[in-house]
């Protein structure tokens, strides 16, 4: 549940954001003068619980109809200083969200384009008590104001599903926390309150901002093995590497490979595009990246904007200016991949948690196809639509729902730009309870080889590809 905001009005005429540092109570001003600048395309709204020191957490949406989930209308996020000591990202969507509603009222038209087709929220601070200790303290030290106000990191307060995954006790792949029967620690106020709004939103895409290196890193965030800096892919390895990917390239010094390291005597990350995983970096348990792809259909990168995370307000600027189009390109990935409703095929009522599996057939060699089963599936939500972001290739998408024949259908995701995703609806028939239906039987059946036959011939394909 979460509460709307009623904060005096300052004003209609919504004024340049500063490049400063800016306090708590100047935070939320300006959150709300740019609602009052575009009430039409935004809500402000604070989140279920407040810092431990009371502080409202706000999250500016921004849409073409506030506070509602439109079916196909994917959802985005970003959060900001979830270390209070590590300040840029915070600035950032400040001067993000100001940019959205100008350019909005200026009818730039892929702006426009942007706002209209998704539910973006922006999240500034998710540690406002951990900005006011760093601040107080002139943001020098290096670990002053890093955790909250009871000294606990944020970012490794969230449950660790990663070890239920390793371990395979939940036994499936998607929603861990669904299996999750208690929890080994007091989650904090701020944790609690962002995990609730992973939970109750059907977000698609998202990045948490950090500061301390100039480096795009994707999940798994923890390590599988004993070593701490081991390479550990999630099943969306290559989607994931290729969206750290489109935030670097678009940074002109992130993906640089003449960029100097942050550490002395290091390789710069520029060398390897601007993009890690974050297991081969260094390994986290309990971050919020992975509790988002391990809890819900949310796929979360984690950006590290620079080598000070408390920098002079004097580069602020400049920070903008190299982190705007980057910003911009990340959010217009959230429409890569697939979309489409679910319905039951003799109501036409939607179908929630309907289960969405996919499977790799991209040709890679003349004659050769891959068959690698993508082991992270999502789900659909309460109005039947689902999101399933992927790399250009080809999909075999078989959809299951308990009480309905499982369907199987093939797509070809092209090139991601500035437009929607492709639209796949499944329409399921009634009276077969899934668990008569495996994948491998439904994949092996007569019925489903013509299919798979007859989609290749209608691309120009060749029936004696071989799958692998």
């Amino acid at each position: 549940m979460y509460f709307a905001i009623f904060l005096l009005a300052v004003g209609s005429a919504m004024a340049a954001v500063e490049f400063k540092h800016h306090n708590n109570t100047e935070m939320a001003a300006i959150l709300q003068q740019i609602h009052n600048a575009c009430p039409d395309i935004t809500r402000l709204y604070t989140l279920s619980e407040t810092s431990v020191n009371g502080i409202p957490l706000y999250v500016l949406e921004m849409t073409d109809n506030p506070g509602i989930h439109e079916p196909l209308e994917p959802e985005f996020k970003y959060i900001a200083n979830m270390h209070g000591n590590e300040v840029l990202g915070r600035e950032l969507l400040l001067h993000l969200t100001d940019y959205l509603c100008t350019e909005y009222t200026n009818n730039n038209a892929d702006i426009k384009k942007l706002i209209e087709t998704t539910r973006i929220h922006l999240m500034p601070s998710m540690n406002p008590d951990g900005w006011r200790i760093a601040t107080d303290n002139d943001g020098r030290e290096l670990l002053t104001g890093r955790s909250n106000a009871n000294n606990v990191d944020l970012n490794r307060d969230f449950p660790d599903l990663d070890r239920i995954v390793f371990s395979n006790e939940a036994g499936a792949n998607n929603h861990i926390f669904d299996h999750v029967k208690h929890m080994d620690h007091k989650i904090q106020p701020e944790t609690e309150s962002v995990m609730k709004l992973i939970m109750e939103n059907p977000f698609v895409l998202s990045a948490n901002m950090h500061g301390g290196d100039l480096v795009a890193n994707y999940p798994y965030d923890e390590s599988k093995g004993v070593s701490p800096t081991d390479y550990t892919p999630s099943p969306d390895d290559e989607t994931f590497k290729h969206l750290a990917l489109t935030y670097s390239k678009f940074h002109p010094r992130m993906g640089n490979p003449d960029t100097p390291s942050c550490e002395k005597d290091e390789e710069g990350f520029g060398s390897h595009g601007g993009i890690t995983n974050g297991a081969a970096w260094y390994s986290v348990a309990g971050g919020m990246q992975d509790f988002n792809y391990l809890s819900s259909n949310d796929f979360e990168i984690t950006l590290e904007l620079g080598c000070q995370k408390y920098p002079d307000a004097s580069v602020l600027e400049s920070e903008w200016a190299d982190n705007k189009n980057a910003l911009m390109e990340f959010m217009w990935k959230v429409h890569s991949g697939i979309k489409g409703i679910i319905r039951s095929a003799s109501t036409g009522k939607p179908i929630s948690n309907a289960i969405v599996h996919v499977k790799n057939i991209t040709r890679i060699a003349k004659g050769l196809r891959r068959q690698d089963d993508i082991n992270h599936d999502v789900t659909s939500v309460h109005d039947g639509d689902y999101f399933r972001l992927l790399t250009p290739g080809e999909y075999d998408v078989t959809v299951f729902a308990n009480g309905f024949i499982p369907q199987s259908k093939l797509v070809e995701v092209p090139e991601s730009s500035h437009n929607e995703a492709p639209v796949l609806n499944f329409n399921l028939v009634e009276d077969a309870p899934v668990e008569e239906h495996s994948l491998e039987q439904f994949e092996n059946d007569a019925e489903s080889q013509e299919m798979i036959n007859n989609f290749l011939k209608t691309m120009g394909k060749h029936e004696e590809d071989i799958y692998y």
